[in-house]
C-alpha cells in the first residue's frame, strides 16, 4: 500500500476529501453562529443575553479542551480521534432537532464545543499528510480557504432557508450536511504512526510539553493579536453598517471578502513555498491594516467593498500562512500539539477581542476602534518581525538541507 505520506500531486483524492470535509464543517459552524440568536429569541423566547451565552458556551468549552486536543490525537491516533470526534459532532448536530428549552440548548452547545475543539485540531495534521512537502504553503492555504468560505456559505445558507422554512428544517438540512462531511471523513485513508507508539494517557506522567508546544508560542502570540484585531470585523461589522444605513450590503462584504481571498490564493501559496513565509506575511499585515483603516471611514457601499477586498487579501492570507509556519516549526509527530497550541491562542484572541471591542466601541465609537485595530495590526507586524521572522528563515533553511 502506498503511504499517505508519499504524495506528489496537491489535488489528490484524499486532500480533496479533507477540503470538502472542512468546508462542510465550517459552513455548519458559521450557519449556526448566524442563526442561533434569532432562533433563541423567536422560538425559545430567550433574550439577547441568553443568545450571547449560547454562543459563548460553545467557545468556552472549545478553548478549555483545545490545549489537550493534540495530546488526545497523539495518544489514541489521528484516525480514531478524527473519525470519533466527527461522529459525536454529527450526533450532537442532530440533537438540535430535539431541543425544547433554553437549558437543553445551552447543554448541547457546551458539549458540542468539546467535539468541535478536538475535530478542528486533528483535521489539520490529517490534511497536512496529503500535501506534498514542496507545496505545504500552497496546500495549507487552500485547506484554510475552505474555512473562510464557510464564513460566507454558512450564514447565506441559514438566512436563505429560514426565509422559506422553519428552524427545524434548517437544523435537519445542516445535520444532513454534516453527515455528508462524515462520509468524506471515512473516505480519507488515514495512516497512524506505529501502533506501538500510541500509548494510553497517564495523568501522573503528564508534563507541560504534553499540553503546550513551546516552539509555536511566538507565532501563536502573533495569531492571537491578529485574531484580536479581526474580532472587530467578525463581531461588529454588521452592527457598524447598520449605524451607517448600509446593513443591506453586509452580506456582500463577506462575499467580496471570499472572492478576493480565492483570487489571490494560487499566487500567495506559491510565493510562500518558493520565496519564504515573510515575503507573503509582511504585505498581508499591511493590507489588513489598510483595510481596517478604510472601513473606519465607512460612508458609502464602495468603501465597504474596498475594505472587504483589502481585508480579504490581508487577513485571508495571514491566517493560513501563520498556521503553516506553526506546522513547519515542529517535527511531524508534534503537529497535533502545535495546532492545539496555535488554535488555543487564536481562539483566545477572538474571544477576548470580541469582549474588549464591544467596550472600546461603547467608549470610542466604531471609527476610532477600527483605526485602533489598524494600528495594532502594524504593531503585530513588528512583533512578527522580532519574535518569529528569524526563526522562520532558519527552519526553512534546515528544510532545504
Amino acid at each position: 500500500m502506498k503511504s499517505a505520506l508519499c504524495v506528489d500531486r496537491l489535488w489528490n483524492r484524499a486532500f480533496i476529501f479533507c477540503v470538502l470535509n472542512n468546508l462542510f464543517l465550517f459552513t455548519y459552524y458559521f450557519a449556526l453562529l448566524a442563526i442561533l440568536p434569532v432562533y433563541i429569541m423567536k422560538d425559545l423566547g430567550g433574550t439577547v443575553k441568553e443568545a450571547g451565552l449560547a454562543l459563548t458556551l460553545f467557545l468556552i468549552s472549545s478553548i478549555l479542551v483545545r490545549p489537550f486536543s493534540g495530546l488526545i490525537s497523539e495518544k489514541i491516533g489521528k484516525k480514531l480521534s478524527f473519525r470519533g470526534s466527527e461522529l459525536f459532532f454529527v450526533l450532537f448536530a442532530f440533537s438540535y432537532l430535539c431541543i425544547d428549552s433554553m437549558w437543553s440548548l445551552l447543554l448541547v452547545r457546551f458539549i458540542h464545543g468539546i467535539w468541535f475543539s478536538i475535530l478542528t485540531t486533528v483535521t489539520v495534521p490529517v490534511a497536512n499528510e496529503f500535501i506534498p512537502e514542496q507545496r505545504k504553503g500552497e496546500g495549507m492555504g487552500y485547506f484554510v480557504m475552505s474555512t473562510n468560505l464557510g464564513v460566507v456559505f454558512g450564514p447565506l445558507l441559514a438566512l436563505t432557508i429560514t426565509q422559506y422554512a422553519s428552524f427545524t428544517v434548517l437544523f435537519a438540512i445542516l445535520s444532513g450536511l454534516m453527515t455528508l462531511g462524515f462520509i468524506f471523513c471515512l473516505c480519507i485513508p488515514i495512516h497512524d504512526e506505529d501502533s506501538q507508539s500510541l500509548v494510553k494517557p497517564s495523568l501522573s506522567s503528564l508534563t507541560r510539553h504534553d499540553i503546550i508546544e513551546f516552539r509555536v508560542l511566538s507565532v501563536g502570540m502573533v495569531a492571537l493579536l491578529t485574531a484580536f484585531a479581526y474580532s472587530s470585523v467578525m463581531s461588529f461589522i454588521a452592527a457598524y453598517t447598520e449605524t451607517k444605513q448600509l446593513m443591506a450590503y453586509t452580506s456582500s462584504f463577506f462575499l467580496v471578502f471570499a472572492c478576493s481571498m480565492i483570487l489571490v490564493r494560487p499566487w500567495v501559496g506559491r510565493w510562500f513555498d518558493q520565496k519564504g513565509a515573510s515575503v507573503v506575511i509582511y504585505p498581508s499585515f499591511i493590507l489588513f491594516a489598510i483595510g481596517l483603516a478604510v472601513v473606519s471611514q465607512l460612508n458609502q457601499p464602495w468603501v465597504l467593498w474596498l475594505s472587504a477586498v483589502l481585508i480579504g487579501i490581508g487577513y485571508g492570507t495571514l491566517f493560513p500562512c501563520l498556521q503553516t509556519v506553526a506546522i513547519q516549526s515542529v517535527p511531524r509527530q508534534r503537529i497535533g500539539h502545535a495546532i492545539s497550541t496555535y488554535f488555543t491562542l487564536f481562539d483566545l484572541g477572538l474571544a477576548v477581542g470580541s469582549v474588549i471591542m464591544g467596550v472600546l466601541i461603547a467608549y470610542w465609537g466604531y471609527a476610532v476602534t477600527y483605526l485602533f485595530c489598524a494600528m495594532m495590526t502594524l504593531v503585530t507586524l513588528m512583533v512578527y518581525r522580532v519574535k518569529v521572522a528569524a526563526k522562520v528563515v532558519s527552519v526553512q533553511q534546515e528544510g532545504e538541507h
